[in-house]
């Protein structure tokens, strides 16, 4: 599958519904950078509700600032350390994914952000709300 969507920084929603055992899994990406904040919500109220909404444009560290938003240090250093292109296990917490974690802790900083960043529920509604 190609991305055809705009350059990066782009503020993420990604879901995959009625996956294993029936579950939604659902999270907010940083990993593309951070352009707006954004609200994903399940509208049942037993599942976890996802907000990115923090001044990261106005924080953003100068080496990842970009036109419109902040980049996340993939797109701007293209290494391992930060793309974690050499596979499961090849990358981990930085202290540019903390800026973005400290910031929105529910959302994913780096590509390999899988346990504190992805998020399940079954039989539901979804909002995505822009700027919340």
């Amino acid at each position: 599958m190609y991305w055809l969507g705009p350059a990066p920084p782009n503020t993420l929603a990604e879901y995959a519904l009625n996956q294993y055992n029936n579950l939604d899994f659902y999270d907010i990406s940083l990993v593309d950078g951070f352009n707006i904040p954004m609200e994903f919500s399940p509208t049942s109220s037993n599942c976890h509700r996802i907000i990115c909404n923090a001044d990261i444009k106005g924080q953003c560290p100068n080496e990842l600032r970009a036109p419109g938003g902040c980049n996340n240090p993939c797109t701007v250093y293209k290494t391992n350390q930060y793309c974690c292109t050499n596979g499961q296990g090849s990358c981990s917490s930085t202290g540019f994914s903390r800026f973005f974690k400290q910031r929105c802790p529910d959302a994913y900083s780096y590509p390999q952000d899988d346990p504190t960043s992805t998020f399940t529920c079954s039989s539901t509604n979804y909002r995505v709300v822009f700027c919340p």
